[in-house]
């Protein structure tokens, strides 16, 4: 895996490199690590979507989901199902390619990293309660929506509290 990070990092900094030198002020405007969390996050968040779509429209086709001691709709039950996936994908990412500087262990990393993507979770259920139950949109642009808010609920918790660098 650690393979896999080093060419994700050297494609990311070269295209870093590349739009340093094309765009005027561009290393001023972004960082580094700004840029790498933009693509590791554009890259999970697709990630999120697809899947959300695939196991909303084909895998749950709609229908509710009925445990035995809760019924869920299909939007709600998608996201739960998509959720242990990217949870890890976002882990790896993260840890790897992103926030490869801090000195935290990787279980201390985990459990902050878990407590940001709970409380993205929390933000992603109610905001989806309350755009296709209370609203009436549909769920996959609802989804879209909720995701662009927890998008920066997820790089400031991450950045100073996830995977800070301790000194």
């Amino acid at each position: 895996m650690r393979i896999l990070a080093n060419i994700i990092t050297a494609i990311l900094d070269y295209v870093y490199n590349i739009m340093r030198k094309v765009i005027p002020h561009f290393g001023m405007l972004v960082s580094a690590t700004l840029f790498r969390y933009g693509c590791c996050g554009v890259a999970n968040l697709l990630l999120d979507w697809i899947l959300y779509f695939l196991v909303y429209n084909y895998v749950l086709c709609h229908r509710m989901v009925s445990l035995s001691f809760i019924t869920l709709s299909s939007h709600i039950a998608s996201l739960f199902i998509v959720f242990p996936i990217t949870l890890l994908t976002g882990f790896w990412l993260n840890k790897n390619i992103t926030f490869t500087q801090s000195n935290l262990k990787s279980r201390k990393q985990l459990e902050r990293y878990m407590m940001v993507v709970f409380i993205n979770l929390l933000i992603n259920y109610f905001g989806l309660k309350l755009l296709v139950d209370v609203c009436g949109l549909y769920p996959t642009p609802s989804k879209i929506i909720v995701t662009i808010v927890t998008v920066f609920v997820s790089y400031t918790g991450q950045k100073h509290f996830s995977f800070k660098t301790t000194h």
